[in-house]
């Protein structure tokens, strides 16, 4: 049964697609059936430029442990930096 759980994030940030490289506009993470993993269900994430067509595309399928651990990966990098006062963090 598909669980039609998505979230949708806006994105600020660059993808590298099929055509080269696009600035992002949206992320959307859904929890349901991956179409190539091998699992029942997948943390299922398309970063996207809609205004670009379909080309301006990257889909990943995480497993539920793999997803945890990015998102625990991505906390960690972003607290080193913050905390590091050698680096300067520039929000546009």
């Amino acid at each position: 049964m598909c669980t039609m759980i998505c979230e949708r994030a806006p994105m600020e940030g660059s993808a590298k697609g099929r055509d080269g490289w696009f600035p992002l506009k949206n992320a959307n993470v859904s929890y349901d059936h991956p179409f190539s993993a091998p699992w029942e269900y997948a943390v299922n994430i398309d970063f996207v430029n809609e205004d670009r067509g379909v080309g301006a595309r990257v889909a990943v399928e995480l497993s539920p442990e793999s997803a945890k651990s990015l998102a625990d990966s991505i906390i960690k990098a972003l607290e080193r930096g913050e905390a590091d006062p050698q680096i300067q963090i520039s929000v546009l």
